[in-house]
């Protein structure tokens, strides 16, 4: 028998309208609080909702006009930082283009005539201290000024903090890169640090069974050694021990910010040292000092002053047992020193699991002023309800809290997660709990004293993160910015501070 054409085309649309009839009633975001689909029992079946289907996005417009507003605001910026960066070598031209930079240098403030500031996001304070932004502005502008910056693997390479660190110098004085790890495990074109191959990096964050059992990790939250860790030094045979020596050389990076590449108060810093280490210091082969290591297993700070920038230094340190190195700081003698303490896979919340004691002491030595911290978006993929969210927001009170009894004298300013995606019926969008952690680790903040600016409306809020992407400003793991979006969401961040600085002026 013939069917004919109208039939089947009947049939069709039909069936079209009855598949299309479902997304009536499935349930938007049921198996496993991700897809849109249908359950019954313990079994899950996939299907879109009618708005899925048809994707109707109420915030997609206004994202869109977000996103555009933000690159509108920022492109003066690009042509302000151009010339001012990445000397490559030493001659007649470079040095022109020194003079130049030079110049440039003297426009250290945003022009505010080229930007809509009403587009700002705006840093919040405290609702019992809106004074805050005081404090921040009255310690910038002394003698010496401490910052340190916490955060996640947003920060590795000097992300974010170098571009603020660089606009701060410019406005307030200072010099030099800050902290920097002897072992690295990412680049960072801030300082030249090279250490010898024997060096091993040991961090709190990294695996539990990592780990020491002291905890002592000073404030940078790693160590670097040059033998392996000896769990219980009462019993081993120095004796039988062979001295190893190490190695590492300091010197200016020719990528970096011009301010970065002055410094001359270098500060090693190590602790757990129970056996005698020698330690020299040449620069271009000159012999600066020849000292050895106090051995009371206490933290302290081995520093090193010069006239002038070193050109290529190196500190050599032989022993049989190596301390705890807990890094290098390489600064200026005044205004902004800012370091840079990034901690890959970190949420924030490891600072309790850390020797107080050790902590305290390198605290008292580095007297920071102001304290960054930038969590949350470590922990987003792992809270599975609201519930998930007020414990992970706990954690951090309790951090915080411990982190302020540990540095009295600092005020502390919280940067929010960015904005991140997942994969939701074949979509990237905002992780659904993303705007809810972010909304209650504002509050918690705002009640505690401690500021806060909003990352993630910075970047224009819900499902933004796939536009940024679009235009290169993120990477395709949807989580972290390129080097071009890097600049842009520091300079949003630097512009929020600016403003809040400028009102007592």
């Amino acid at each position: 028998m013939r069917i004919k054409p109208i039939t089947i085309a009947l049939f069709m649309l039909f069936v079209l309208g009855a598949l299309f009839g479902l997304t009536f009633l499935s349930q938007k975001e049921i198996i496993n609080n991700a897809n849109d689909g249908f359950s019954y029992s313990k079994i899950n079946i996939k299907y879109p909702t009618t708005s899925t289907f048809l994707e109707i996005d109420e915030d997609t417009t206004q994202t869109l006009q977000n996103l555009d507003d933000i690159t509108n605001i920022v492109e003066p910026i690009e042509d302000e930082k151009k010339g001012e960066v990445i000397i490559k070598a030493d001659n007649d031209v470079v040095a022109k283009d020194e003079k130049k930079a030079e110049k440039k240098d003297l426009a250290s403030v945003p022009d505010l005539s080229k930007i809509d500031t009403t587009k700002i996001v705006r840093i919040k304070y405290p609702y019992e201290n809106p004074e805050l932004k005081d404090e921040f502005r009255k310690k910038l502008k002394g003698k010496k000024c401490r910052i340190i910056h916490y955060g996640d693997s947003q920060l590795e390479g000097d992300r974010i903090s170098g571009y603020v660190r660089n606009r701060l110098q410019k406005m307030y004085g200072g010099n030099g890169p800050g902290f920097i790890p002897i072992k690295q495990v990412y680049d960072q074109i801030s300082a030249s640090v090279e250490p010898s191959a024997n060096w091993t990096r040991h961090t709190i964050f990294g695996p539990k069974k990592d780990r020491f059992e002291h905890k002592k990790y000073g404030m940078f939250m790693t160590t670097s050694r040059f033998t392996a860790p000896v769990k219980n030094l009462d019993s081993i045979d120095i004796d039988s021990l062979k001295v190893v020596e190490a190695f590492i050389t300091v010197s200016k990076s020719n990528r970096a910010y011009r301010k970065f590449r002055t410094f001359n108060n270098i500060g090693l810093h190590y602790g757990h040292c129970y056996h005698p280490v020698s330690i020299t210091v040449t620069n271009d082969g000159k012999l600066i000092s020849k000292d050895t290591l106090l051995t009371d297993g206490q933290y302290h700070n081995y520093k090193i002053r010069l006239p002038n920038t070193p050109t290529n230094l190196k500190i050599t340190l032989s022993g049989k047992v190596s301390p705890d190195f807990y890094g290098l700081t390489l600064d200026g003698s005044s205004g902004v020193l800012l370091d840079n303490v990034a901690m890959r896979g970190a949420s924030g919340t490891v600072f309790t699991r850390s020797d107080a004691t050790t902590y305290r002491a390198m605290s008292k030595e580095l007297d920071p002023e102001i304290i960054i911290t930038q969590y949350g978006g470590n922990a987003v993929p792992y809270v599975k309800d609201s519930t998930g969210v007020d414990r992970y927001v706990r954690y951090m009170k309790s951090q915080l809290n411990w982190l302020k009894r540990s540095n009295k004298n600092a005020s502390f300013l919280f940067i929010g997660p960015t904005d991140l995606s997942t994969a939701i019926n074949g979509k990237m969008v905002t992780y659904k709990l993303l705007p809810y952690l972010n909304e209650e680790l504002e509050k918690m903040c705002l009640e505690n004293n401690i500021a806060y600016w909003n990352m993630y409306e910075a970047m224009g809020g819900k499902n933004t993160m796939p536009m940024w992407v679009e235009k290169k400003l993120a990477a395709s793991d949807y989580t972290h910015f390129s080097p071009k979006g890097t600049k842009i969401i520091s300079e949003l961040f630097f512009i929020a501070l600016y403003l809040d600085l400028m009102e007592g002026d």
